[in-house]
């Protein structure tokens, strides 16, 4: 793995974050309690695989077992598809609080086992965020969690939970590799604290970043320190797609994107206020291409990107409006990871909480 400047060593995770795939099958994890990035090649054994869907019942329980552990203290912080054998990784936080540890593990399509991926003595390049906020930060990242922690709130006939954390814990909230280039979402120590981060890889210093301004349209406000959640490349990836809480999806040119400078996106849809984005992938159907976004308050969002397009911003402070969406009798979708061209893996919760793999045609989609 020299050409991509891994060299043997520790990637010493502090805590469970976000993950995705890059070029030959090396992993990306972020870790925001130490403000860093990892690059590790996680010398996947399976081989190359087909496009077959899969399916794992109860995969919290199964983890838990795997770590000794019970169900509740399995926290998925996040899913990836390896590119070729198409295991299965998922980001774990066993426990809660200061006591919490991150895990890495691999999930074999082939047979369902469950390993643990090892960091130590292993092919890895690391990189900080320069910009992350302090640990005495006191400004709080206010999100909607979909456990019992945070504090609980009535909205109608509702009931909610609001969990207000450190903004250190939200340096990074989303990550996406194209073109020799690690895209970083998240919060900086800056002002205007919503930021994207351009990383080339192989690592190096040359980190940049952009600010980010969004019309939110179910507060009827631009806003400037609302972190992206969720985003996926779009249109080549010479652009992103991204949602935030209470749920604008907005459209941003890389070519927007200055070092230091404040972008603007375009507002091209409000998927409902009191939602939380959980993430987003696309995928291709009949030729065209779809945007998929799962989220908290409804069932499994779609898009045509082709409407998206055509979209002009919003700007004004309305009722969910904008592109044209279809709403799937899917609940409780957590995480979507594209399984080949024909199916979508996805972590589903039931109405009893349990969490399960399974995999849907994206010609049913």
């Amino acid at each position: 793995m020299g050409e991509f400047g891994l060299r043997a060593g520790r990637a010493d995770l502090r805590s469970a974050g976000p993950i995705t795939f890059g070029p030959a099958g090396i992993l990306f994890l972020a870790d925001n309690a130490s403000a860093k990035v990892f690059a590790v090649d996680v010398a996947d054994p399976g081989p190359a695989d087909g496009s077959e869907p899969f399916d794992m019942e109860n995969v919290d329980a199964r983890v838990g077992s795997f770590l000794g552990c019970e169900p509740g203290d399995v926290v998925i912080k996040d899913m990836a598809v390896h590119p070729l054998s198409h295991n299965v990784y998922l980001s774990v936080q066993r426990g809660h609080g200061d006591a919490a540890q991150p895990v890495l593990l691999r999930i074999g399509r082939l047979d369902g086992s469950i390993t643990d991926v090892p960091l130590d003595d292993a092919p890895v390049a690391e990189v900080a965020m320069g910009d992350a906020p302090a640990d005495d930060d006191d400004r709080l990242d206010t999100t909607l969690p979909l456990g019992d922690e945070g504090e609980e709130f009535q909205v109608g006939d509702r009931t909610i939970r609001i969990l207000r954390q450190p903004i250190r814990t939200s340096t990074v909230t989303d990550m996406v590799y194209v073109d020799g280039m690690l895209l970083v979402a998240g919060l900086s120590n800056e002002e205007f604290s919503s930021r994207l981060r351009r990383i080339p890889f192989p690592f190096s210093d040359e980190v940049t970043g952009s600010s980010l301004e969004i019309f939110h349209v179910s507060h009827g406000k631009w806003e400037t320190a609302a972190p992206i959640r969720t985003f996926v490349p779009y249109d080549g990836g010479t652009s992103i797609l991204a949602s935030y809480t209470c749920t604008p999806v907005v459209h941003f040119p890389l070519a927007d994107l200055k070092d230091g400078a404040k972008a603007v996106g375009r507002t091209v849809a409000e998927l409902g206020a009191v939602n939380q984005p959980l993430d987003m992938i696309s995928f291709i159907q009949d030729g065209q291409e779809y945007l998929l976004v799962a989220n908290s308050a409804h069932g499994l969002v779609k898009i045509a990107c082709r409407d998206i397009d055509d979209q002009p911003p919003l700007t004004e402070p309305q009722q969910p409006i904008g592109v044209p969406r279809q709403t799937k009798d899917l609940q409780g979708i957590r995480r979507l990871a594209n399984l080949g061209a024909h199916h979508v893996l996805v972590l589903q919760s039931d109405d009893a909480g349990r969490q399960h793999l399974r995999s849907l045609k994206t010609a049913a989609l």
